[in-house]
């Protein structure tokens, strides 16, 4: 073996010697007879040990030395892996020590068979012989004189046995001479390695706790062990293990028992990816997560690696933002929308530079600054809300969407770059707006006419009502008008007031000459509710948790939905929330939108009053692990790796995709509860998973000019001339932010998004 290599190899006297027993010399096979089998096991054990590490550290040698050479083998989803490497690094510590003395006793085994083999050809019992070599001898039906040495034994002819010839006796002579010659030589060797073993054990036990953390990286297929033995033995000692938390909140490492190690770290991605050989990896997959479980122990030699990893990832996210970017300000500056495929541009939500005022935020978060100022000129020079323009003219904009997307776009970019540009047009827009809000009930219209403030009569559905306090109640305190809170906080109120015993909110709602009720039967964490429910808790966290009402009013809900909504799939036990209708018919579905909820979860479990130890706490925690791992389902169950509006949970396997929602249209929820839970966990996996999704997205959603949706996410080339703003707002956000370990976003202790994912500071009194 190359470990060898360099070690006194001058003949040492037989094991046995050194143990004070006499041996004869009469024979090779009474010296194999008479070693103790502890002793050969122990020898076989030590050469399988060797051989096994010096496999391994070959294997991370090739693969480790020449990063140039590498990088088209870096791929995470085609590249070529060595098959060693695939199959070793699968296995943990234990498995490994498990194989070794599996290997060594199967060896033995089978040396015992050759003496004894070599015995009963001694004494010319052949058959014997053949037996023990799971041979068929002659006179078995199975006896093949065509396939078997063993037939020179005996002769020529069909009577092969120990009536044969003397070219039989002499070739039989032959053969067991040489089987004497084969034994005696690795008894001899075995031995003299047994020495050689013993002066470098030690050598090379240091030697791999050194080297086993270089060349960490692994192309996708194989698996590793994250491992720092100094820091794992350290740890084992220690009485105590306190916790402890990385930037922005999330447990690192909990410390204490056997550490569970992480087994899917991988390479850094290279500048020039190819995201055109990646193909989807199926569903099925990292199924030990399935239930909410933690099975790996999350140390902080993992998070820098994990971190490594993600910086080299990020890189991507931002070139994606570019390409829609440079695209958008060359053929639709100022518009609403730039379509993906055509590059025709679009004005349907009113003229208002929706995709610009969006994407500020995340131009900034992505250090994308010149194109951040570009546009925050036009914002100041450009921006008016005195008329409604466009091809897609309309009478009034949706209320809910111009607040989410344009006034909390518009308030996000001023609190991270403090430009007054930012919000004079916020509170220009904010003005118009709040008039929605001028019903008997305090609830809000649907729709709003910014230029006159005239409004329809329709009340909006449970989201239109529930969705604005987090961007009116930053709007009013850094403004001073007290307005802007009082008339959303009103709002939220009659909801509160309305909320039922089991925290469930019905979807539709009718002002009631101001006695509001709910007009409708559904109950849904899906469209036209989704939002709501979020709001009851970051309203919460805005306030810098001092509003104890909307807490309850979170905590509430929450319960409810445990004890009615969770659903278990089968067979497969997948985590899903349905609809309701009435006290308890339960649709069987679930929106992509309803993914929210484990982030939403998470993160209240991290800042449950009780204590993330607590029951509620660790419920909910496991809730959103268990509900996101199913939500990431949704992606990977796909032939296009993207995930529909809507599963079904019927069938034979957990769900089917609907038949009326098929399409994929750029969709952030899932993202944002793998951010969320991976910033508060620290988990990797979330960002293994992100990493999937972005891979599907550059492969078939990328046009020439932005990212298109598909018509059917099984069908991979089904692309439709459609790219919403919340794509560059929140979707690219997310997942740049899964992967940027050094963002100045604090979702536990500084900010707040709002549902359109733009972050706003946290209120300090």
């Amino acid at each position: 073996m190359g470990m060898l290599n360099g070690v006194n190899t001058a003949p040492r006297p037989p094991i046995g010697s050194r143990r004070g027993i006499v041996r004869r010399k009469s024979s090779i096979s009474s010296y194999w007879t008479n070693i103790d089998p502890r002793t050969i096991l122990v020898l076989l054990a030590l050469s399988a040990t060797i051989f096994g590490v010096g496999l391994v550290l070959g294997t991370r040698a090739l693969h480790g030395h020449d990063d140039g050479q590498d990088d088209a083998k870096a791929r995470i989803g085609g590249a070529e892996s060595s098959p060693l490497a695939a199959a070793t690094s699968k296995l943990m510590p234990r498995d490994v020590q498990n194989l070794i003395l599996e290997s060594a006793a199967a060896e033995i085994e089978e040396r015992k068979e050759r003496i004894m083999e070599e015995r009963a050809r001694e004494k010319g019992d052949y058959v014997a012989a053949a037996h023990l070599r799971g041979l068929p001898a002659p006179g078995d039906a199975n006896y093949n004189p065509h396939r078997h040495l063993d037939d020179a034994f005996a002769g020529e002819g069909e009577e092969g046995d120990d009536r044969g010839d003397g070219g039989g006796e002499d070739m039989r002579h032959h053969f067991l001479e040489a089987i004497k010659g084969e034994l005696k030589h690795d008894g001899e060797r075995i031995v003299e390695g047994m020495h050689k073993l013993k002066d470098r054990a030690s050598e090379v036990a240091t030697d791999l706790v050194k080297r086993k953390l270089e060349h960490r990286g692994m192309l996708r297929g194989e698996r590793r062990v994250v491992d720092d033995h100094e820091e794992y033995e350290k740890k084992r000692e220690e009485k105590s293990h306190p916790v402890k938390r990385r930037k922005g909140g999330g447990v690192i490492d909990r410390g204490g028992g056997d550490t569970r190690y992480y087994p899917y770290m991988t390479l850094a991605v290279p500048e020039n990816y190819d995201f055109s050989r990646y193909e989807p990896l199926g569903g099925g997959r990292f199924i030990e997560y399935k239930d909410g479980d933690s099975p790996y122990d999350i140390t902080d030699k993992l998070m820098e690696q994990s971190d490594e990893l993600a910086r080299s990832r990020r890189v991507h996210v931002a070139n994606a933002m570019r390409h829609v970017w440079n695209n958008y300000k060359k053929l639709a500056f100022g518009k609403d929308e730039i379509k993906p495929i055509s590059g025709s541009t679009t004005n349907r939500w009113g003229g208002m530079g929706t995709t610009l005022v969006d994407s500020l935020d995340t131009l900034w978060l992505m250090g994308l600054k010149d194109e951040f100022w570009d546009a925050r000129d036009w914002v100041r020079d450009h921006l008016t809300f005195d008329h409604v323009a466009g091809e897609d003219r309309i009478q009034g904009v949706s209320f809910f969407e111009t607040t989410i997307r344009s006034l909390g776009g518009l308030l996000a970019a001023y609190d991270l770059s403090k430009d007054e540009a930012f919000l004079r047009k916020a509170d220009d827009l904010g003005s118009r707006l709040v008039k929605a809000y001028n019903t008997p009930s305090g609830l809000p219209h649907s729709s709003i006419n910014i230029v006159d403030g005239r409004a329809n009569a329709d009340i909006g559905c449970l989201a239109d009502v529930g969705t604005e306090q987090v961007e009116f109640r930053y709007l009013a305190r850094e403004t001073g008008k007290r307005e802007y809170a009082d008339k959303t906080e009103r709002a939220f109120e009659q909801l509160r007031k309305l909320q039922p015993e089991d925290g469930l909110l019905f979807q539709d709602l009718q002002d009631g000459g101001g006695n509001p009720f709910f007009s409708g039967d559904k109950v849904t964490f899906g469209a036209m509710g989704d939002s709501t429910y979020e709001y009851m808790l970051k309203i919460w966290i805005q306030g810098g948790r001092k509003e104890d009402k909307y807490r309850a009013m979170w905590d509430k809900a929450m319960s409810g939905m445990h004890e009615q909504l969770l659903q278990k799939s089968n067979p497969n036990g997948l985590s899903y929330i349905a609809d309701r209708y009435g006290d308890s018919r339960l649709d069987h579905k679930m929106d992509h939108l309803v993914c929210f909820v484990g982030g939403s979860l998470a993160l209240s479990a991290y800042t449950d009053p009780l204590g993330l130890d607590s029951p509620r706490a660790q419920r909910d925690l496991k809730a959103a692990k268990a509900i996101t791992y199913t939500c990431y389902q949704y992606y990977a169950r796909t032939k296009s790796g993207l995930a529909p509006e809507f599963y079904q949970f019927q069938g034979s396997n957990d769900m089917v995709v609907a038949n009326g929602a098929p399409f994929y249209i750029l969709r952030p929820e899932v993202v944002e509860a793998f951010y969320y839970l991976s910033k508060l966990t620290g988990d990797p996996i979330y960002r293994e998973w992100g990493w999937e999704i972005f891979q599907s997205i550059e492969k078939y959603c990328k046009t020439q000019y932005g990212y298109a949706s598909l018509n059917h996410v099984d069908n991979p080339s089904s692309q439709d001339d459609r790219m919403e703003s919340f794509f560059m707002a929140e979707t690219l956000k997310y997942l740049y932010l899964l992967f940027d370990p050094d963002s100045e976003i604090d979702i536990l202790n500084k900010h707040v998004f709002n549902t359109e994912a733009h972050p706003l500071s946290i209120f300090k009194d």
